[in-house]
């Protein structure tokens, strides 16, 4: 087979599933939980868009060593890790995303008036459970061409 022939046979089986509804949802979704928590962890070592020590339940804070802004560092290297799982292994970083919302849920529901913050991360946290589940299909089907 040619390479011309190659090449005209890829981007005709990417067309479809460019136009593909679900597909669409994936993208979207595997880009969004990659550039989101790498930026949000790697501003938890600037602390520009808030101050991410405070979102630290006192009893998290009691148990993890050093200060809550040390921990904050590791926090935020767990969150880059976990949008590089997303980029290069949608189907487990999905599901990565997914447990570390659940956490960070629990982090905030023992803080009061962080309520609404721990509703919006349910919502998160439901995102990238539809990513996980769309990389099932999507991404794996990608791999098979």
């Amino acid at each position: 087979m040619s390479s011309a022939t190659t090449t005209t046979t890829s981007a005709a089986s990417r067309r479809p599933a460019l136009s593909d509804p679900g597909y669409q949802a994936f993208v979207i979704l595997r880009t969004g939980f990659t550039v989101a928590p790498i930026l949000f962890g790697l501003d938890k070592f600037a602390n520009l868009l808030v101050d991410w020590p405070a979102y630290l339940a006192p009893w998290i804070n009691d148990i993890v060593p050093g200060s809550a802004q040390a921990a904050m560092y590791a926090v935020g290297v767990i969150e880059i890790v976990a949008g590089l799982a997303v980029a290069l292994a949608p189907r487990f970083g999905g599901w990565l995303v997914a447990g570390w919302l659940a956490g960070i849920i629990v982090n905030l529901l023992t803080i009061p008036d962080y309520y609404d913050i721990a509703l919006r991360d349910f919502g998160l946290l439901l995102g990238a459970v539809a990513l996980a589940r769309l990389a099932q299909r999507y991404n794996d089907k990608r791999q098979s061409h």
